[in-house]
């Protein structure tokens, strides 16, 4: 019998963070406590949100609706690297960056606990930015997939190609 296997990733849903980027826009647009701030909130490049208002509090409490935007299309707030609030003239900006792959590090990270904690025969591998995961039976896969997801790591996990 062949092997079963799956990856894991850390992915950003693009279309998902953009609907959650135009909900907040429009949300803003229209929401009383926002009228008069000129706060705005919009892409930067590919991989970049900037978030721009009268004072750091306004620029705070966009940064807040659009998490929870976020939330409520599934999408992990851990893609998120927001700076602090800069001052820009008289605008208060937030860059945000969004992380996307896992690093080397965190994939030994990942593939040392799997060999250290995870079931028997279960083998880990180094792909670029993913992590093959294989073994002969399924259950120890779903075994692992809950011993992933249990750790607290400081990027978005998840698992496709179940195979």
């Amino acid at each position: 019998m062949a092997d079963s296997s799956f990856d894991i990733v850390s992915k950003i849903d693009r279309q998902e963070v953009d609907n959650a980027l135009g909900q907040t826009a429009r949300e803003i647009s229209t929401r009383f406590d926002f009228k008069g701030t000129g706060a705005s909130i919009e892409w930067k490049g590919e991989q970049a949100i900037e978030i721009s208002a009268s004072a750091d509090d306004r620029a705070n409490a966009v940064l807040s609706v659009f998490q929870d935007k976020l939330i409520k299309r599934n999408q992990s707030l851990k893609i998120l690297d927001a700076s602090e609030p800069r001052q820009s003239g008289q605008v208060s900006k937030i860059g945000i960056t969004l992380k996307e792959g896992i690093t080397s590090e965190d994939a030994k990270k990942i593939s040392k606990l799997i060999r250290d904690e995870g079931p028997k025969g279960v083998k880990a591998q180094i792909q670029g930015d993913e992590l093959r995961v294989s073994s002969k039976k399924r259950d120890d896969l779903q075994a692992v997939q809950a011993l992933v997801k249990a750790q607290d790591y400081d990027f978005a996990v998840q698992f496709t190609n179940y195979r």
